[in-house]
């Protein structure tokens, strides 16, 4: 006969267990959620001059009739937008042949498309200007050839777009992988079996089964764009700017914190928005 555990013994297990939790949840409550409760409601609830503090949105209404505020949240949202699309565009084909190639070819894919994963921003961000910027190698190289100057992406709208794409490749790319683990051999071998060509073995076979995978990067990756700093502050246009190097420069530069807490309360809106959008694709999931 199998013994019972005892319920002493259950009960401490189960104290263990929340004490083991207890601190990285507390840190997480005290860094994270705290001060998004803390701006959220500096926002909604200012101080008057007086000192008392009731509900207003007149800091977003002071941001939304503000077009320069306006102009920045716009060419934010078009390269997070951009960005995504044509991480996904440039991912889902290297996820695909780094799922079914097999040999030294495809490790050294692999390798490359990992690359990016230990290259910090700023590095990056050097690179790109020595390699694309003005008087960079591709415009010495088309200068010997005598072709014509071309118009570097730098300091441009362009210029962040380029940077984060390649920055973003390795998670993405480890995703759809991950994603493109639940399509067998076998099921790949039967469709080729009955005739199916490779647009529609890609299209009623795979995608069905990358849906979640990709919802996930849209997501992450989302995310991770609108919080981007260094990339959009090195590479990018001085106006329009990005979200993040404006919140920088308005809570450094102009010493309106009130107003950055704004900004930020905005951007993480759109953040909460994918945020859930993320949790809803992974809970489809398991519910399949």
């Amino acid at each position: 006969m199998t013994s019972r555990p005892q319920k002493g013994v259950s009960t401490s297990r189960g104290l263990i267990g929340l004490l083991l939790v207890a601190v990285p949840a507390l840190l997480l409550a005290w860094m994270t959620i705290w001060p998004i409760i803390s701006g959220v409601a500096s926002t909604l609830f200012p101080r008057a001059a007086d000192g008392t503090q009731r509900l207003s949105f007149d800091n977003f209404t002071t941001f939304f009739s503000d077009p320069y505020s306006v102009a920045n949240l716009e060419v934010t949202i078009w390269t997070c937008v951009v960005t995504t699309a044509i991480l996904i565009a440039i991912c889902i084909p290297l996820a695909l042949y780094l799922r079914f190639a097999k040999g030294t070819l495809a490790t050294y894919v692999q390798t490359m498309a990992m690359f990016p994963m230990f290259v910090p921003s700023i590095i990056l961000a050097f690179a790109f200007i020595r390699v694309l910027g003005p008087n960079g190698s591709v415009d010495m190289v088309l200068n010997a050839l005598a072709l014509p100057k071309f118009k570097s992406p730098y300091l441009t709208v362009w210029g962040p777009v380029i940077g984060l794409v390649w920055d973003n490749i390795p998670l993405t790319v480890l995703i759809l992988v991950s994603g493109l683990g639940s399509v067998t051999d076998q099921a790949v071998e039967a469709a080729r079996d009955v005739g199916a060509r490779p647009l529609a073995l890609f299209w009623y076979i795979i995608l069905p089964r990358l849906w979640t995978s990709i919802a996930v990067v849209i997501s992450l990756t989302m995310l991770g764009l609108f919080s981007a700093f260094t990339l959009p502050y090195v590479l990018g246009p001085a106006s329009p700017e990005m979200m993040g190097p404006f919140m920088q420069r308005t809570f450094s530069a102009l010493r309106n914190p009130d107003m950055a807490i704004t900004q930020a309360t905005i951007v993480m809106g759109f953040c909460l928005f994918f945020g859930l959008f993320y949790v809803y694709s992974i809970a489809k999931n398991r519910g399949k």
